[in-house]
Parts: structure tokens; C-alpha cells; sequence
């Protein structure tokens, strides 16, 4: 059993299981009051949770440094080590651990205000993200500005808190708010993650004056559509302009020289099955839309390349991709990306930048399907710190077994590629049966 601090583990679980298996009874005052002292005990745990994370933290970057680590290899892989225990991906570890570093060395007044359950987790990262930008001295200010007095903080709401910290932060150091704004527009960017019903959201972060301009532009076009008798919304209008000025295309149906990877079965694209398809970068897709993109790409001179993949049944898990004897590298790392589709850190989901032996090549391990996958860069950074293993491990699909320095194990299991839908036939009014 684990023991962390003077709370045990067990202990925690049984608390957890009697949460989950109490009756809901009692008067409508008692059940507010109840989850009124469930947010304040939630918001207690999250503090714990800080002071843990940053106990943590010293304790790895201790034992590196004893191993003889490098300064500035030392806490590699512990907001890793965070994401995994909390089932969150690396990016949100990272943001755990600076959040718990700050509030317990910093940030004092904000910490015990956290720890009383007087505030979330989200409103002590406001007080931490809108303050990264001041010397210790400065934002020591702010928290007990903010923060000294508890019950006062309490009752800000998030827009409120928000304004008081940027005006602090203003009049404290304004030359620091400027440096901030400057490294703010050098991470401008475009990212696209999947959104409900087939969507996709396009998200770009611009300087505020450049936002602002192209939303004008796009909503001055949509405007002089719906005058001149456009009959799509205003919404459709902008976004199709949006994708016609950026491809240099018909906006309705866009061609672009890249390519689009779409796995499907043959029966769904052939037969007509309702089979689910992957459309690489975005996850699953009905297979009638699959078939929508393909005859697109043929109608409107864009083409498309079939090539045969090959999947277990049952399992959905790609085994090969034509033959084995053809798998150079550029063929072999284009497999492994369909295979995996994103980062196989669990709970990462991040795009694939890196094609990694899961057993080390300075290790003797090959160039091949098994000892492969896809991680997102940091993640691969991540796996060479030091105390952390991973192996590949059988299974239905591809699963990799990866080992923290503390020794917990957690199993990667990549996805399955094609899904087959069970298939209905209907047998009498009113009685469906599956078909075999």
C-alpha cells in the first residue's frame, strides 16, 4: 500500500467508494449545504494535490541530482509522471506543476485561500498565469493584495478577479505587461482538433488588432452577401469565405495539393457498409462522408490514391501495409502515424512529431512495427529521463507498457483503426436481428 504523508491511500479509496454509494436523502437545504461542503472539499483535495506535486517535484529532481543528472536535464519527466496520475495529458501535468511550484513558493496568501476550499483550481491558475509576467517581489504584492483577505476573495467571480489582477499587474510593472505582449505575438498559431457531428475547429491566435481585422473583413463580406439575396447565414457566409480566400479556392469545395490519409474497409467503401472510417489528424468519421470526401477529390480533378492496408478482424488493428518487403522507412513511418494517430502517451492525444523506438536503438531494439510508435515531442523528450522504461507487450492491437521512475506501469494501446458496425436486418414489423 502507498502512503502519502499521513493520508493513506486506501483510506482516500474508501472515502471515494462511500461518495459513490451513499443514498441522496434529505431536505432541499441539506442536499445544497452538502454540495456546497463537496466544492469546498474538492477544492481542498486540488490544494493537497499542489502540495503534493511540488513535494514531488524536489524529491525527482533530488534523486537526479544525486545520479549525477545534468542541472538542466533535472525534472525532466515529472509533469509526466503528474499527467499520468491524474489521467490528464502532458500539457496539463506541465500546468499542474507550475501552478503547484508558484502557489507553494510564492504564492502564500493564494495557497491557503486554496487549501480552505475558498477557491478553485481555476481561479488560483488565474492568479498564477496573470502574475508570470512580475518578479517574485511584485507578484508576492498582488497575492496579498488579492488574496490577503480570504473572504473577499471568495467572493469574486471569475470576470471580477480578472480585471483587479490585470490592473495590479498594470500599475506594478507596466514594462514587464509590454515584454509579455511581445512574447505573446511571437506564439501566434493555427491548431485544428475535432469537434462534434464531423466539424472540426479551426482555432487561430492572432494580436488582438489583427483578430479584429479579419473578423471585420469576413464580416463585411457577409454582409454584402445576405444584401445582394445570399440565403446562408451569416455564420456560413464567414466561414466559407474564410476557406475560400485561405485555399485560393471555390469555398463550397475546396481542392488542396496535400495529402488526406482516410482509412476505411473495403465494404465501406465499396459495399456501401456503415462501417466507421479514420480521417487521419481528426479521429472517426461516418463511412458515408469517407465516401463524400473520396468522390469529391475524383469529381473535382484533385484524385486519390488507393493503397491497401491490412487489419486483424475483430481487433481493427493494422498489421502491415502491402508487404512486409516494402516497408522502407518513409513507408514504415507513414504506417506507424495511420496506425497510432496521436500520441501514444496515455490521455496525450497530442499530433504525432516523433517516430520512436520503443525499445531504444542504442539498445539493440529495431527498426520495425512492433518496436514503434508515434509521440508528440515532448513526450519523447519525457521518455529519456531518467528511471523510465518502456517495452512493447502483446496484445489485440499494438500496446506498449511504459514504466515511471516511481514504478507504476501504465499500458498504451493504440486504437483501432476500422470498426465494424454490427449490421441489422429487419425479420418481422417491429423485429430487427444483427446479421452475422
Amino acid at each position: 500500500m502507498f502512503v502519502s504523508g499521513s493520508l493513506a491511500v486506501a483510506e482516500l479509496r474508501d472515502w471515494s467508494a462511500r461518495l459513490a454509494g451513499d443514498e441522496l436523502t434529505g431536505e432541499d437545504a441539506s442536499l445544497i449545504d452538502e454540495v456546497r461542503a463537496l466544492e469546498e472539499l474538492k477544492c481542498a483535495a486540488e490544494a493537497r494535490q499542489a502540495r503534493l506535486t511540488a513535494a514531488f517535484d524536489a524529491s525527482q529532481r533530488s534523486r537526479q541530482a544525486a545520479a549525477g543528472e545534468p542541472a538542466e536535464r533535472q525534472g525532466r519527466g515529472v509533469a509526466h509522471q503528474i499527467a499520468l496520475a491524474r489521467r490528464e495529458s502532458p500539457h496539463r501535468g506541465q500546468q499542474h506543476l507550475a501552478l503547484a511550484t508558484i502557489l507553494t513558493r510564492e504564492m502564500p496568501h493564494t495557497m491557503a485561500a486554496f487549501t480552505d476550499g475558498r477557491i478553485t483550481e481555476w481561479r488560483a491558475q488565474t492568479l498564477v498565469r496573470e502574475t508570470a509576467c512580475l518578479p517574485a517581489e511584485h507578484r508576492e504584492t498582488v497575492d496579498r493584495a488579492i488574496a490577503g483577505d480570504p473572504e473577499a476573495l471568495e467572493q469574486y467571480g471569475d470576470r471580477e478577479l480578472l480585471g483587479e489582477l490585470r490592473k495590479l499587474v498594470c500599475r506594478l510593472d507596466p514594462a514587464s505587461v509590454a515584454e509579455r505582449r511581445r512574447r505573446a505575438e511571437a506564439e501566434r498559431c493555427v491548431r485544428v482538433r475535432p469537434a462534434p457531428d464531423t466539424m472540426a475547429y479551426l482555432t487561430v491566435l492572432l494580436p488582438v488588432a489583427q483578430a479584429v481585422s479579419v473578423f471585420a473583413s469576413l464580416t463585411v463580406a457577409a454582409d454584402q452577401a445576405r444584401a445582394a439575396g445570399d440565403r446562408r447565414s451569416r455564420g456560413q457566409v464567414m466561414a466559407d469565405t474564410l476557406v475560400g480566400r485561405t485555399t485560393g479556392t471555390d469555398s463550397s469545395r475546396p481542392v488542396q495539393p496535400v495529402a488526406v490519409h482516410v482509412v476505411m474497409s473495403s465494404e465501406a467503401l465499396l459495399e456501401g457498409r456503415h462501417d466507421s472510417a479514420q480521417l487521419s489528424g481528426a479521429g472517426p468519421i461516418p463511412a458515408g462522408l469517407a465516401r463524400e470526401l473520396i468522390a469529391d477529390s475524383l469529381e473535382t480533378g484533385a484524385g486519390a490514391t488507393l493503397r491497401r492496408l491490412y487489419a486483424t478482424p475483430g481487433t481493427g488493428a493494422l498489421v502491415a501495409m502491402d508487404s512486409r518487403a516494402r516497408l522502407f522507412p518513409a513507408t514504415l513511418a507513414g504506417f506507424v502515424r495511420l496506425r497510432d494517430q496521436f500520441c501514444r502517451t496515455p490521455w496525450c492525444n497530442a499530433p504525432i512529431r516523433h517516430l520512436d523506438h520503443v525499445t531504444g536503438a542504442a539498445e539493440g531494439g529495431p527498426t520495425s512495427e512492433v518496436n514503434s510508435q508515434g509521440l508528440c515531442e515532448d513526450c519523447n523528450h519525457a521518455k529519456q529521463a531518467l528511471g523510465w522504461q518502456s517495452r512493447p507487450r502483446p496484445g489485440p492491437r499494438h500496446t506498449v507498457e511504459v514504466t515511471t521512475p516511481t514504478g507504476h506501469s501504465y499500458d498504451s494501446t493504440a486504437p483501432p483503426v476500422i470498426t465494424a458496425r454490427p449490421a441489422y436486418a429487419q425479420v418481422s414489423p417491429g423485429r430487427w436481428a444483427l446479421v452475422a
